[in-house]
């Protein structure tokens, strides 16, 4: 059995009603002897239902989630829904008010610490909070990203391929009432520290996505967050349906390792490609440049398969191992 979490909250679960508060995990610190760091968490419910958790700030240069998050906690009332809907709309506070990927506390990446640990870091803690407590209380989970500072997506709602076919199933379905213009099957990765894989291995239907990225915020995709999140609630019971039934979406596959490509020295990066374009495998993905050395000739990056670009890496400057593309390719389901 799973050591119980030091983090508390005044927020009731199964009260009715709605409730905007904290989750309190405690921070104690030169500064600040008994303190807390303060985590948003809203809960609104009516009467019997399924539950509906929606998440972000999982990384905290990913904004389009966190603001589409922000406005439903002030939009939606109990007398809209049937059943409860949790949102956490900065999980990783630290990290979303430093505008950073990882915690500034621990350096800690949310998306790769499940299930967490109640006794380690603050951004363990968080997950083994989230793994513990509201997994158990969710029928659906959906963690909102974006391609955050470095990269730049085409917008997409996702599921990742588990090894329960039933959670499988119901996570399809919920991608399909989503609404967004591609849907991509994460083939490659089932990895636990991931927040949809953790959920899953809960038993609850789990999706993420990319809403954009380029550390800018994308109307266009607050948008999208915004009315694929009411879409779910509808798609759950939760909430009467909207007027429009959702579009159609493209669905497409991220195989595996080789339909990604990373910069192999040290950089400045010069893209060969753009989102969307449709390349062939041995095709020039890019250009890595050596302004400290002008006489070298730059180094290509080439794709070592086909599809079309669904992400691109944003920032100029590169390491040797940064991505700086990936490719999707259409499935069937």
């Amino acid at each position: 059995m799973s050591k119980p979490s030091h983090i508390w909250t005044d927020i009731d679960y199964d009260k009715p009603g709605k409730q905007v508060g904290w989750l309190h995990l405690p921070h104690s610190v030169t500064r600040s002897a008994y303190g807390t760091l303060m985590l948003p968490i809203a809960v609104v419910a009516n009467g019997r239902g399924p539950t509906a958790f929606f998440m972000a700030g999982n990384h905290g240069d990913e904004y389009e989630g966190q603001i589409a998050l922000g406005k439903l906690i002030r939009a939606l009332e109990p007398s809209e829904i049937q059943g409860r809907v949790i949102i956490l709309p900065a999980a990783n506070l630290p990290a979303a008010l430093d505008s950073a990927r990882v915690s500034p506390i621990d350096q800690g990446n949310l998306n790769r610490s499940f299930p967490g640990d109640p006794d380690g870091g603050p951004t363990s803690q968080i997950a083994h909070y989230i793994d513990s407590v509201l997994f158990p209380r969710a029928t659906l989970f959906h963690d909102f990203h974006s391609g955050g500072t470095s990269l730049d997506y085409m917008p997409f709602a996702s599921v990742h391929e588990g090894e329960d076919a039933a959670v499988n199933e119901r996570g399809l379905a919920a991608l399909r009432a989503f609404g967004a213009p591609l849907s991509v099957i994460w083939k490659q990765s089932r990895d636990p520290r991931f927040s949809p894989v953790a959920a899953m291995k809960r038993g609850v239907a789990a999706l993420g996505g990319e809403f954009g990225g380029a550390g800018r915020v994308s109307r266009s995709c607050v948008e999208l967050v915004s009315r694929g999140a009411r879409r779910l609630l509808a798609h759950l019971g939760i909430a009467p349906p909207l007027p429009d039934p959702p579009p159609a979406t493209r669905l497409v596959a991220i195989p595996g390792r080789d339909h990604f490509v990373y910069a192999p020295e040290p950089g400045l990066f010069e893209p060969a490609v753009e989102l969307g374009d449709v390349v062939k495998r041995g095709q020039l993905c890019g250009e890595v440049h050596f302004i400290d050395n002008p006489e070298r000739p730059p180094v290509p990056c080439r794709f070592k398969a086909e599809g079309f670009v669904i992400c691109k890496r944003h920032l100029g400057r590169v390491e040797r191992g940064d991505c700086v593309a990936h490719l999707a390719v259409d499935s069937s389901g």
